[in-house]
């Protein structure tokens, strides 16, 4: 039996990467500890399997030394201000998948003689908070008294990013890579990004994220694009970023969302947090997460008071069950967004685009999926 020459180093790299411990391989592969020890080689077939377990390519076992696997967008996440070093393998494919869409939406965009869009780098971090929030509240049309009369804040969440899609934003909203619900992404590890550009302007939300949290991040990777910014970012309300342009999307996102001026208005200084809380949600149509963040940033609730009830509030969220989940094309629909979705399709369908370039881009392998899905979308009957 031919044994395969892998480098030990690159065995413990691809483990580490994905994140894994020497048991949970040996479980799957009984003499990993020996390959990874030196004193031992696996062969070729065992390689390609343990290549596909550790989400790494086969080839990287051969090299001489470990590969410097970097983002290609810029890395603005911190862990108790430390920088993030090391990118899970799920997250660069989010990545390059989102690159992929967007570059296609590029090109499809300029033949299509769609105009550039000029919001994007309209702002600077110098730029006025409250200006440069009211200014995207106005230009995607989110209206804070329609908020207010949806029936919940999930459906204010649903409204937001329609109304990002319809003025021309690409939303990507997913909590696994691609389709595949065994690839889970982690919204300790990053909860967006954004991939600014003048004819595809992209977000990406991470939908393994509370939906309370997926709402300022929505908001905050608007703001990346305002700024014409593309960053990866760990954006929440309880933040306080060191980065000039993480702090100031942090700051716009909570504006945007919750006016200080409209929430000054209306917040009485008597009243119980807990009962402002759930008489302020209605009202803004926004997660208590949120509120909160705001309810500090008015001064009313200092720093300590903040957090703990921050960490209270989001600890209740988390607890909540998780709703079941829907079908194949709705879902889809919310991965891929209904403006890239519809482009795709209809691409498609009228010989402009490969059958076998829409699959890969939206992760489906059979023509029927596809015409399942523009029917899903509105493009056929």
């Amino acid at each position: 039996m031919i044994r395969a020459p892998v480098n030990p180093e690159l065995l413990r790299w691809a483990r580490e990467r994905a994140g894994l411990e020497v048991d949970a391989l040996t479980r799957r592969f009984p003499k990993y500890q020996a390959w990874e020890d030196g004193a031992a080689q696996p062969t070729l077939k065992q390689v390609e399997h343990l290549a596909k377990a550790t989400q790494a390519a086969v080839g990287y076992f051969f090299l001489s030394e470990p590969p410097d696997e970097r983002l290609p967008i810029p890395d603005l996440r911190t862990v108790g201000s430390v920088p993030v070093v090391r990118p899970s393998p799920y997250l660069l494919s989010t990545i390059y998948l989102c690159q992929q869409r967007q570059e296609w939406y590029r090109a499809y965009a300029h033949a299509e003689g769609e105009d550039r869009r000029p919001f994007v780098g309209s702002e600077t971090t110098q730029s006025n908070v409250e200006n440069a929030a009211l200014r995207i509240r106005n230009e995607i049309g989110l209206d804070l008294a329609e908020q207010a009369s949806l029936p919940t804040w999930t459906d204010a969440l649903r409204r937001f990013i329609a109304a990002a899609d319809a003025f021309g934003v690409l939303v990507m909203v997913n909590g696994v890579v691609g389709n595949n619900t065994y690839r889970k992404l982690d919204p300790d590890e990053f909860r967006g990004f954004a991939l600014a550009d003048d004819r595809a302007p992209l977000i990406f939300v991470n939908a393994a994220d509370t939906k309370a949290a997926q709402m300022f991040t929505v908001a905050h990777e608007l703001a990346h694009l305002w700024l014409g910014r593309s960053a990866l970012s760990d954006s929440a309300p309880s933040l306080v970023p060191l980065h000039e342009v993480e702090a100031w999307c942090n700051r716009v996102a909570a504006e945007l969302l919750v006016p200080i001026g409209v929430l000054r208005e209306e917040y009485r200084p008597e009243e119980d947090l807990s009962v402002a809380l759930a008489r302020l949600t209605p009202l803004f149509k926004v997660s208590s997460l949120v509120l909160l963040r705001r309810i500090h940033d008015l001064g009313a609730i200092d720093a300590a008071a903040f957090l703990a009830a921050y960490r209270t509030e989001r600890a209740r969220l988390l607890a909540l069950p998780a709703n079941p989940g829907g079908n194949f094309f709705p879902t889809l629909r919310s991965r891929v967004g209904l403006r890239f979705g519809r482009a795709l399709t209809v691409s498609t369908l009228a010989g402009r685009t490969s059958f076998s370039e829409s699959f890969r881009l939206l992760g489906i392998r059979t023509s029927d999926a596809l015409h399942n899905f523009a029917a899903e979308l509105g493009v056929v009957t």
